[in-house]
């Protein structure tokens, strides 16, 4: 929690401000009873109307001033907190932004979504009662304690005994507290988790007929939160009945034995009332305390999950001597790489070693497993090697800026991933600056212009959450139009073709020769027809080179090839 609190630095002024009107409130509360106990003793008793007119007056000026710094204090305590909260999110997501893949690997989306918004929430709701009561407090017990002493010393030995045991009430409550709170921060990402899913795997689940199983799932989820907010609640809530026992105890010793001591003339009625007052407002700073205490734990477990990711160091960092390329542009060359995904047991890929030049098409091509897609994500640097090199135009990728060489690149993804917008926005996604005739031309190309002017808005239609009132295969070309219009050095095609028919593939295809003629393309497909008119054309099995060349030449030299053309083609298309 206090590693959080750099992020105040903004409102450090407003801190200072809460603060003195925090003193200003204290100060007034704490003058109250010795005014209280000067009307009773030297207005009430004496019968002084004119003194306690007077004195009230003073008591009513004191009460506004108290309640305006109050008001004023709770207002900006609040503004800071909000404003305290918005920093933090923004500084999750821009460090989530910087996290490499393997980062998402480690925590999961749904736990991000949770650390993002409910655990910034629950930080954000203590400080507010941190700058609300943590200020407050203190002042007036301290003061509280220190007036007691001076209206009735002998009488304080009460609140001697009484503070120890709430304070030991409060310490012992939360200790048991606390391990709960954060267990139930990791139910939450568990519910998140499944309701994800439940969302968006929603197709599946009703193809299949999974609804109630799913509904059992969540259930399950939902109970083992219920029951940890339960067993937690149920702990918190001995709290508030074990403050207003001694409250009430400790209100009835002060009047007990106070009324010996008036009654032995040691003591005067007012100065009674007052020690009264200022035991009430040590309490009460206490149970505002413990009201924090409730709240805190479940806090500290939020701010150690939001710490943890803000913690954690991208994989994936820039070198501190960026290159850029010079004279080369769209030159791809693996030297001798090989890449193993964090734990496990063998490389995805071992000793890789190719060149991609421009003008010409690489295709990539292999059974299912054999690291076609790991191959191109590791263009864009979206992993590191674990030994070779990726030089691309002569430099190589570790000693380039992330944004410089994804600048150079056109990504296709073998998933479609469209965003909540128009399709104007989704392909100028590529180039921010694309005009209309940039965008119409490069829906021209990825033959998406049909389809977009048969919807009710063509360019302006509004494309749904993850695109999914446009179907996999209108997906796949709003994709392609949103790599093309970059006008990129290097196009790279993850598998971006597997859901158009033939007959719309064969029509990309041919269009994109024509758009791609002085840039490097990579093309990873399934289909041979996709591959076979490729300029080079890479076989990968079990990460390994099996195969390399042109389509004639792989079906002399490779049988990993051969295997896979004839699987998909008759002897009368492969003649």
């Amino acid at each position: 929690m206090i590693k959080l609190l750099r992020f105040m630095k903004p409102y450090r002024i407003m801190l200072v401000f809460i603060l003195v009107l925090a003193f200003a409130q204290s100060m007034a509360n704490l003058y109250l009873p010795n005014l209280m106990a000067d009307i009773v003793d030297n207005g009430v008793v004496k019968g002084d109307t004119g003194y306690i007119w007077r004195v009230g007056g003073v008591m009513l000026l004191v009460t506004i001033v108290g309640t305006i710094c109050a008001v004023i204090g709770s207002f900006y305590s609040a503004k800071a907190a909000v404003g305290f909260g918005k920093i933090v999110r923004a500084a999750l997501f821009t460090r989530v932004e910087q996290f490499s893949l393997h980062e998402f690997d480690i925590v999961s989306a749904a736990s991000l979504i949770t650390r993002t918004t409910n655990d910034t929430t629950q930080v954000q709701q203590v400080l507010v009662i941190i700058l609300g009561m943590m200020i407050t407090a203190p002042m007036m017990m301290i003061g509280g304690i220190i007036m007691a002493v001076g209206q009735d010393a002998t009488l304080s030995w009460i609140l001697v005994v009484i503070i120890p045991f709430l304070v030991g009430a409060i310490v012992l409550i939360m200790s048991r507290a606390i391990p709960l709170f954060q267990m139930m921060q990791k139910k939450i990402d568990k519910l998140n988790l499944i309701l994800d899913e439940g969302l968006t795997g929603v197709r599946v689940i009703r193809a299949f007929d999974r609804s109630k199983q799913e509904e059992q799932r969540f259930d399950v989820a939902n109970h083992d939160l219920t029951d940890v907010a339960v067993n937690v609640n149920r702990i918190i809530a001995i709290l508030m009945p074990i403050m207003m026992l001694v409250l009430n105890v400790s209100s009835v010793a002060i009047l007990w034995f106070g009324s010996i001591r008036i009654n032995n003339g040691d003591m005067q009625v007012g100065a009674l009332i007052a020690f009264l007052q200022y035991a009430m407002q040590i309490l009460f700073a206490l149970l505002m305390v413990s009201m924090m205490f409730i709240m805190l734990p479940r806090a500290e477990a939020s701010a150690t999950r939001i710490n943890e990711v803000l913690a954690m160091v991208p994989e994936i960092k820039d070198a501190e001597q960026v290159k850029e390329a010079e004279s080369q542009h769209g030159y791809v060359e693996f030297r001798d790489v090989t890449f193993s995904y964090p734990g496990a047991e063998e490389p995805a890929l071992s000793n890789i070693t190719f060149q991609a030049r421009p003008g010409e098409v690489t295709a990539i091509i292999g059974g299912t497993g054999a690291g076609k897609s790991t191959l191109v994500s590791l263009i864009p640097r979206f992993y590191d090697i674990d030994s070779g090199q990726i030089v691309i135009d002569g430099v190589d990728i570790s000693e380039m800026s992330q944004e410089y060489l994804r600048t150079k690149i056109g990504f296709v993804p073998q998933k479609a991933v469209l965003f909540s917008g128009t399709i104007v926005e989704n392909i100028r996604y590529g180039k921010e600056d694309a005009s209309e005739l940039e965008i119409r031309h490069a829906a021209d190309i990825a033959q998406a212009t049909e389809f977009i002017l048969d919807m009710p808005d063509g360019f302006a239609s509004v494309i749904a959450q993850g695109g999914t009132n446009v179907s996999g295969g209108q997906k796949q070309r709003l994709s392609i139009a949103r790599a093309l219009v970059r006008k990129p050095e290097i196009y790279v095609f993850d598998d971006s073709f597997s859901a158009l028919d033939f007959k719309t593939d064969a029509k990309l295809r041919a269009a994109l020769k024509g758009e791609t003629l002085e840039a490097t393309v990579l093309i990873v497909a399934q289909r041979v027809s996709t591959v076979m008119g490729a300029d080079q054309i890479i076989v990968l099995d079990e990460g390994r080179i099996v195969g390399y060349g042109t389509h004639r030449e792989l079906m002399e030299t490779s049988e990993v090839y051969r295997e896979i053309v004839s699987s998909q083609l008759s002897l009368e298309e492969i003649a």
